[in-house]
């Protein structure tokens, strides 16, 4: 009886990876769509432990903050959370927050980079609990490895901000002895040149900035809008108020223009009537 062929690369359901390069680069177009469809979707429970709301709401407003100011740019970014990351060879992982530029924003279950043809460019991790240093030792060594272009740190806990770049020609493909440069802020701003922004604290909140300008959150966004309406809308009513007041004046003067009319014609009635009594009795 004969064997059936053998695959010639299977995903380990206890440590899904992706194939390194030299096995990618031997596997045929249809092997790679199937190996791709069958690392997991989901995230471990140990690659992303709950941090409660706190954790939750930060990474929610960067989203959110982001995603509107990525859109209003016209810039191709690709802008996702909590999802499975693979790179070649390497265990996955999954940032909090993590952006990659010129690829197209359209939904998937994961970032396979080499199915997409690129790694991640910028990586956005909020700490609340846990163990600080998987952020500022860990990551920092492992992103730099696989040259993430910028890497951020948002400790809330301790109201601070890390950030971490690589130099341009470092960027975009792993390699081993890479190491990040610490950036030092100015005016207790962090820049991003991948996304030409800036990061800062304000009232205990990761903020990021345009200029002068903050990226607005969705409800503030909203009660803006609501106060913009809010004044329309009192601007409307006042208008009404004045055209009916304007139109009921309207109308007390044209009953006084009828009732001078009146007046009048009756005036010069009697006046025909007393110039015709005259008249006669001449």
């Amino acid at each position: 009886m004969i064997a059936a062929p053998q695959s010639p690369y299977v995903v380990d359901p206890a440590d899904p990876r992706a194939p390194d390069a030299a096995t990618w680069a031997r596997l045929s177009e249809a092997e790679r769509r199937r190996v791709v469809a069958s690392l997991p979707a989901e995230v471990p429970w140990e690659l992303s432990p709950p941090e409660g709301d706190e954790h939750r709401l930060a990474r929610e407003q960067a989203i959110d903050a982001l995603g509107r100011f990525l859109r209003t740019t016209g810039r191709k970014v690709y802008l996702s959370s909590e999802m499975g990351i693979f790179y070649p060879g390497e265990p996955r992982f999954s940032p909090d927050v993590f952006a990659v530029l010129d690829a197209e924003p359209h939904p998937r279950r994961s970032w396979v980079v080499q199915a997409e043809g690129r790694g991640l460019d910028f990586v956005l991790e909020v700490h609340v609990a846990g163990d600080l240093a998987k952020d500022l030792t860990g990551n920092v060594e492992k992103y730099a490895r696989l040259g993430i272009g910028e890497y951020f740190v948002f400790d809330k806990t301790h109201t601070r901000i890390h950030g971490y770049r690589l130099p341009p020609a470092e960027r975009g493909t792993a390699g081993t002895g890479r190491t990040y440069e610490r950036l030092v802020p100015q005016m207790g701003r962090w820049s991003s040149s991948v996304l030409g922004i800036d990061l800062t604290i304000e009232d205990g909140q990761l903020r990021f900035m345009v200029g002068n300008a903050p990226l607005e959150w969705s409800d503030e966004v909203i009660q803006r809008l609501g106060g913009m309406l809010d004044h329309v809308l009192a601007s409307k009513d006042a208008a009404d108020r004045e055209r009916q007041e304007m139109a009921a004046r309207a109308e007390e003067l044209e009953s006084a223009l009828e009732e001078e009319k009146r007046a009048r014609e009756e005036a010069e009635a009697r006046v025909a009537a007393l110039e015709a009594e005259l008249a006669r009795r001449k």
